[in-house]
């Protein structure tokens, strides 16, 4: 899986979708440094250990670098930036039975809008799995030449260590 490159100078708005998200009882926030061990325990039980130590990480930052999503007060969602390496955005997920809805389509734009606000020009999205998905959504176009990328020479970690 290549990396994939977006220009945060081009995004698409991302009010409508998380309005129409509102409407059928979604919210999209930024995570709260209260809520760190509720969001990475949910990230951890439906993703693995891994996106749950760099969605740690992204609660060291300041603003947090967390966004979820949630319906009724219980976490359906999530997206990180600045979490493996500066500029990176994700880890990123949205429980299986939600997916489909434009949840993660909310949670890319709301974390890329964060970033864009904060002085960035560029993110990556490292390691891409649905490439089809951030090539539509946001304009993401592969790096050539990106993989493995940083993510050379992976500890063997089983996903629900």
């Amino acid at each position: 899986m290549s990396d994939m490159l977006v220009k945060l100078y081009e995004l698409p708005e991302a009010e409508t979708i998380t309005e129409k998200l509102k409407t059928q009882g979604y919210i999209i926030r930024a995570a709260m440094p209260y809520e760190k061990h509720a969001v990475v325990d949910w990230v951890k039980e439906n993703f693995g250990s891994v996106w749950a130590s760099e969605c740690d990480v992204a609660f060291s930052q300041q603003p947090v670098a967390c966004f979820i999503a949630t319906k009724a007060g219980h976490i359906v969602g999530f997206a990180c930036y600045n979490s493996t390496c500066k500029s990176f955005f994700g880890p990123t997920g949205v429980a299986e039975e939600q997916r489909g809805l434009g949840i993660g389509k909310a949670l890319l734009l709301a974390s890329l809008h964060a970033m864009a606000a904060q002085g960035y020009g560029y993110a990556i999205i490292g390691a891409t799995g649905p490439s089809e998905f951030y090539a539509k959504a946001v304009g993401a176009t592969i790096i050539e030449g990106s993989k493995p990328g940083i993510y050379q020479d992976l500890l063997k970690v089983p996903k629900n260590s």
